[in-house]
């Protein structure tokens, strides 16, 4: 029979060791340059803490030699706790490689603008839509980027912009992969690179959804004070005139929605909801759910970031009655932003121990996209909550979700 070591969330582990160190919140908080309301929010299991420097700021302050004695397990970059994915040596080698060197090996001519295109769409799509989607589109990253950057050098007169567009889409596709699987330097890095280019361009959509995806990485890397900024800044380069595209309705909307998420984590919660009213204001103005340059905009995914403001909060009762409202099976948004609507679902079943519908939604986001479960750590968290207080109604369901997310011990 299997013998099974059931761990403390990390969350606990920082108030254990805080409380010995005899430190308040107030206090471990001004020692990190964080507030007392995110470190109440991490010790509840509210947020995560899944960025390295903010570990260590934390073992520093409470005298820890090891990270594994915070968070229970070895620390490594990778999203889900193991080793990183198999797909970024080479797509490491693609990103850092001197771009006018990268693709100087193809066999024969540049692609067409339109085959470049097709194909970054096709990996987009294979992305947004399949359960498989990290080892079907990562493998093909190094070698589109490089028929990218083929394709760019070798481009003149009016095709440029075609190209130039679907450059810059193939490096949101990069950040957003490499963001997922844990390599924030590297998603940083393409972020950037799209964002610089669109920049030299002009163009307020490209700049736009640009600036949107670099506040993705900026938020989840934890620098929410810049991800803020930069997505009101774009805001304003964005203000959409009576006849505004659909295209540019969507970018416009989702930096109100960017800079929503990191002013709630900056602690500005009445600011926040400010700027989701403010994107509900867009949505009914652009009139329908989109997926212009992946942004997700429309009132589907306004009504999803009340339920994460909510849940940012602590609010779980607020945050499950607006989930009420919420088609989470909406057929226009990609796989990855209804998984992760469900995580926060998830997340607030969690935080009103309801433990049963905690493991309901556990089993939909595993059966909804199985390899992505892996990446959330605040399935992990709610996995090992579980384990703390699991019954025989479900044992067995519940060990199988914890083998299959990694946290199982023994």
């Amino acid at each position: 029979m299997n013998s099974y070591a059931y761990d403390f969330t990390t969350g606990d582990r920082i108030k254990l060791y805080r409380q010995r160190k005899g430190l308040s919140q107030a206090a471990l908080a001004g020692l990190i340059g964080r507030s007392e309301d995110w470190v109440s929010k991490v010790e509840r299991g509210v947020i995560p803490v899944d960025k390295l420097s903010v570990l260590l700021d934390l073992a520093r302050v409470l005298d820890i030699r090891e990270l594994a004695e915070l968070t229970g397990r070895n620390v490594t970059f990778a999203a889900n706790g193991s080793a990183e994915h198999e797909s970024v040596p080479a797509i490491r080698h693609a990103l850092t490689s001197i771009s006018s060197h990268l693709g100087g090996s193809l066999p024969g001519t540049p692609l067409a603008p339109d085959e470049l295109r097709r194909r970054i769409d096709d990996a987009w799509h294979a992305y947004e839509h399949e359960v498989n989607r990290y080892a079907l589109v990562g493998p093909q990253l190094p070698q589109l980027l490089a028929e990218a950057q083929h394709t760019w050098r070798n481009v003149v007169g009016p095709d440029e912009e075609v190209v130039a567009r679907a450059v810059i889409s193939l490096y949101h596709l990069l950040q957003v992969y490499l963001r997922r699987v844990g390599e924030r330097t590297l998603s940083r890095v393409a972020a950037d690179r799209a964002l610089q280019l669109a920049d030299q361009i002009g163009d307020p959509v490209l700049l736009g959804a640009s600036a949107w995806n670099m506040c993705s990485v900026l938020t989840s890397s934890g620098d929410v004070t810049e991800s803020a900024d930069l997505a009101r800044a774009a805001i304003e380069a964005t203000t959409p005139g009576d006849d505004a595209t659909p295209e540019l309705l969507s970018v416009h909307g989702a930096l109100h929605l960017a800079a929503a998420v990191a002013t709630m984590r900056d602690s500005r919660a009445a600011a926040a909801w400010d700027l989701l009213h403010e994107a509900d204001h867009v949505a009914r103005r652009a009139g329908t759910d989109r997926n212009d340059w992946r942004t997700s905009f429309g009132p589907t995914n306004v009504a999803m970031h009340g339920v994460h403001l909510a849940g940012e909060e602590g609010d779980a009762t607020e945050a499950l009655r607006l989930a009420d409202h919420v088609d989470d099976d909406n057929p226009v948004l990609p796989l990855e932003r209804r998984t992760r609507y469900l995580v926060e679902v998830m997340n607030a079943n969690r935080l009103k121990q309801d433990d049963y519908a905690t493991l309901y939604m556990i089993g939909r986001i595993r059966k909804t996209s199985p390899e992505e479960v892996k990446f959330f750590p605040l399935v992990r968290e709610a996995v090992r909550d579980l384990l703390k207080r699991e019954r025989p109604s479900y044992r067995a369901e519940l060990r199988d979700h914890a083998a299959h997310v990694g946290v199982l011990a023994g």
